[in-house]
């Protein structure tokens, strides 16, 4: 029998190697080539079960609308910057915005109608965004942070309409039958989102950082980030992102016609999913399978989109181009998901979660929960997933909040803020290799950068836990 603590080698393995080689896909491999020769013990065996662990990970129903709803999405950006959109959009805006706020204003304003989904913020937002860096003087890094601040700490807090709500409201009701206790997992969650400190802090952090500190290192671009091509002022801006190029229209409906179907789509397509569940406005958006909908809505989407575009005599051929080299562009995340739930999987299978639950009843009941924070941002810093280091740590954060008497709403808020700092902070998470790839940064470079603000608001965010389980005593 494996010992548990095993479980731990393999994210020992993956962190270092891509710390050193600032390239996280070798950590990964590494990571989960270590894990599945920990699990079957011979030369061959092992890498045939990497390639079990790979395979039911891809096979995954929901990481296949993930992977599909990726490759589909900046499929249909390529299409939008092909026939114009993206390069309109800059021309447009670039009249109106002169100065890096008036940019991150626009940026914050635009989780308006990008909040569903992490994955759906970054492919919306960030190649429009990249596109005005060099007019605005604002570095790839800070617009990144930037546009991540306001999308799963922004998403975990909203109870409606995004692909966060059932997952998260799942966990909950598992976590209370478990312990045979009667209470309604909606209303613990809605309880719950004032205690989830961390992102408020970060948010005000992020802002602060935005808006108020002035820093030399930010005022100007990093070329090696951007307008990597040379010339003058003029082309490096165009040729910060290939969407502005000289030879493109300027049509910015073209832009913004297919994201208003995009984001009205998704909304309706929620609230109906939701409505043949239950009856009820915001009931049916607390039911609906948000990925599903958003995923249904895209395709119609680009079915609609497409039939625009040929109505403007832009060829089949050109917008199928455009839509394959769009969606290839994201293929390097599609690999690195794959690598990641392998990981994931090979780490729960050498008993993760066990040696978690083992290992945590030293804490004391009095420090219970920053202490629980502080150990669930380790975790999720390590996973590199919110999602996973929620499943792992609530329930054990319920079972030890009954039977401790700590509040429920507390104990359950720390924990989806634990798990927020690891999908913010860490080089391993969803959220900063899917920024990264868009953005063209390197991983380890942006996550070190944004990981100094993420420790200080989860600095902060302790001594708050520590201030309301003495207030909640």
């Amino acid at each position: 029998m494996q010992h548990d603590w095993f479980s731990v080698i393999p994210f020992l393995i993956a962190i270092p190697i891509a710390v050193k080689t600032k390239e996280v896909l070798p950590g990964l491999f590494a990571g989960l080539l270590a894990g599945s020769y920990l699990l079957q013990q011979s030369p061959v065996g092992g890498l045939h079960k990497m390639i079990d662990l790979l395979v039911k990970g891809i096979i995954d129903p929901g990481n296949i609308k993930i992977f599909i709803f990726l490759y589909a999405f900046t499929g249909l950006i390529g299409m939008i910057k092909m026939a114009g959109g993206v390069r309109g959009f800059v021309e447009l805006a670039s009249a109106k915005i002169s100065s890096k706020k008036e940019a991150l204003f626009l940026t914050y304003i635009s989780t308006i109608g990008t909040f569903a989904a992490p994955s759906f913020r970054f492919v919306t937002i960030a190649p429009i965004m990249r596109a005005l860096l060099k007019k605005v003087k604002m570095s790839t890094q800070e617009l990144g942070f930037v546009i991540e601040t306001t999308a799963t700490p922004i998403i975990v807090l909203i109870p409606i309409a995004t692909a966060f709500v059932g997952y998260m409201t799942s966990l909950i009701d598992l976590s209370l039958e478990t312990k045979h206790i009667k209470a309604d997992s909606y209303q613990l969650f809605l309880q719950s989102i004032p205690f989830n400190f961390f992102s408020y802090v970060l948010i005000l952090v992020g802002i602060y950082l935005s808006f108020f500190h002035h820093s030399k290192s930010t005022e100007t671009s990093d070329p090696k980030e951007i307008g990597k091509d040379g010339g003058s002022e003029e082309d490096d801006w165009h040729n910060c992102d290939p969407s502005v190029g000289k030879d493109l229209p300027e049509k910015p409906w073209n832009l913004f016609a297919p994201l208003i179907l995009v984001i009205g789509l998704t909304f309706l397509f929620t609230w109906w999913d939701g409505f043949q569940k239950v009856k009820g406005f915001f009931p049916a958006f607390i039911k609906a399978d948000v990925m599903s909908a958003m995923l249904t809505a895209l395709l119609v989407s680009l079915i609609l989109t497409f039939v625009f575009f040929r109505f403007q005599k832009m060829k089949t051929k050109d917008l199928l181009s455009s839509f394959i080299l769009g969606g290839n562009d994201l293929m390097s995340v599609i690999v690195l998901l794959s690598l990641v739930w392998g990981l994931s999987s090979a780490s729960e299978e050498l008993g993760f979660s066990g040696f978690i639950t083992r290992h945590s009843q030293w804490i004391p009941s009095s420090l219970l929960v920053p202490i629980l924070f502080l150990f669930g941002a380790l975790v999720s810093y390590f996973i590199g997933s919110a999602w996973g280091t929620w499943g792992i740590l609530m329930p054990l954060g319920v079972s030890v909040a009954d039977a401790s008497g700590l509040s429920l709403p507390l104990v359950i808020g720390t924990v989806f803020a634990s798990g927020t700092f690891g999908a913010f902070a860490s080089p391993l998470s969803d959220d900063t290799n899917t920024i990264a790839r868009i953005l063209n940064l390197s991983v380890i470079t942006y996550a070190r950068y944004k990981l100094k603000p993420a420790l200080i608001a989860a600095g902060i965010t302790v001594v708050l836990y520590g201030i309301a389980s003495f207030l909640l005593k």
